[in-house]
């Protein structure tokens, strides 16, 4: 079968050109312009990937994207940008993307990088059947299933990405994990990014997971190295 991509790109010589290019690769394709049909469509045509621009009229890609996330969507979103500050990609990344490409960008590039999302993707998948119903350890319970956890008698929330991250720790429990493990692990081997963006996901863990979160018991740094999960 297919799998289906959804384009968001508001300038339309752009728009068709990765729409032609994608078909050309074997994809089905829906392509949108403006921001407001993005949700009902991702509802809809349930894409396997979004292809999002972040400039849009009416809603940004950055507004699209957190709502996506906020539904509990785990579709890979590759977000689309005429920026090209670190600080804009570590945004779109917080905010639950997976990658990020600059404007201008090679259509060979971004074709790779589609191809290297729906692989994680299907990896994701299947690691997670193989993931535990519940993650333990001190006050803390985790439901990995309905990203809901529990410190003490508060309750958390959890998006796909910081469970990701807890559930490799989690498996190496007591061992330092190296900063580059886990980012191949969680964002793939093709990740372009840097390690800043693990840096401070862990840090909003700590919020949720720690009864002091600066001064952290469960999920502390390994200077030099990374991380580890008493």
């Amino acid at each position: 079968m297919k799998k289906h991509i959804l384009i968001v790109e508001d300038d339309a010589h752009i728009r068709l050109g990765l729409t032609e290019s994608l078909r050309a690769e074997g994809y089905e394709v829906t392509d949108c312009s403006a921001g407001s049909e993005v949700l009902s469509l991702v509802r809809q045509r349930k894409p396997d990937l979004i292809v999002l621009d972040i400039m849009l009229p009416g809603k940004s890609g950055y507004d699209l994207c957190r709502e996506i996330r906020a539904g509990k969507n785990r579709v890979p979103i590759l977000m689309l940008s005429a920026k090209g500050q670190e600080i804009d990609k570590v945004v779109g990344l917080e905010l639950g993307a997976d990658d990020y490409v600059t404007k201008p960008f090679s259509l060979r590039e971004l074709i790779a990088r589609v191809q290297a999302l729906l692989r994680r993707a299907e990896h994701t998948a299947a690691a997670e059947e193989d993931m535990p119903a519940e993650l333990a350890f001190g006050n803390v319970r985790i439901h990995t299933a309905s990203l809901r956890g529990m410190l003490g008698r508060t309750k958390f929330e959890l998006t796909p990405r910081e469970l990701k991250v807890l559930a490799v720790l989690f498996r190496e429990r007591g061992n330092a994990v190296s900063r580059d493990q886990i980012l191949n692990e969680v964002w793939g081997i093709e990740y372009y990014g840097t390690t800043r963006t693990l840096d401070q996901l862990v840090v909003k863990l700590r919020q949720k997971l720690e009864d002091e979160p600066g001064e952290p018991k469960h999920l502390v740094t390994v200077h030099g190295l990374g991380y580890r999960l008493e």
